[in-house]
């Protein structure tokens, strides 16, 4: 599984959501055998606190294999500050190289230059199935991509398995205590519940 994360998380926000990653690499890991998930991303190496290294860390922590690599800022034609830090040659390189020992790979992006990539690993044999999806306006995936791809994974049909819910301060009290063997919960004093 490699995911361009940057990609993975402008669909997601599009479609509504955010990404659960332990439920994501739990989905895959149900579909078949998971040799690897990587997670790609790029950070700015000038700022003191990016809000992405907390996910990175925990990513690393939790089961992916995460590839970050240094953003470049830059001012625009119109004075507006822009970051560039596209992941897609890494990405290329880690699918080619894994290609000979696996039958199946799944990439979550849309980006359209990606298309070689695909066609590539499937003259060595090997499935690839694209994630990203279609049911926004404009789409999130090239339609060359979508094409090129073994199958079409839209983000939007698996949403229900990977997203993050977020939980009541009562549903997660009530989780704590059925995990330690009480059935009901107490109210707590001072909080009203």
């Amino acid at each position: 599984m490699f995911i361009d994360g940057a990609n993975l998380y402008a669909a997601s926000r599009t479609l509504g959501f955010d990404v659960d990653y332990k439920n994501l690499l739990a989905h895959f890991r149900r579909q078949g055998y998971l040799v690897r998930a990587y997670y790609y991303t790029a950070l700015l190496e000038t700022e003191e606190y990016s809000p992405l290294r907390p996910l990175v860390d925990w990513l690393g922590y939790n089961g992916y294999s995460v590839v970050t690599k240094p953003a470049k800022e830059f001012t625009d034609a119109t004075g507006r500050r822009r970051v560039k830090g596209s992941v897609d040659i890494e990405m290329a390189v880690d699918v080619l190289d894994l290609a000979p020992h696996v039958e199946h790979v799944v990439l979550f992006s849309g980006d359209g230059d990606l298309r070689r990539l695909v066609e590539a690993v499937q003259r060595r044999g090997v499935r690839v199935t694209v994630v990203s999806t279609i049911r926004t306006q404009p789409a999130m995936i090239a339609d060359e991509l979508r094409r090129q791809a073994d199958a079409f994974l839209d983000l939007a049909d698996i949403a229900d398995g990977i997203i993050r819910r977020q939980m009541s301060l009562r549903q997660v009290r009530c989780r704590a205590l059925e995990r330690v063997g009480r059935r009901r919960p107490r109210p707590l004093r001072g909080t009203g519940g």
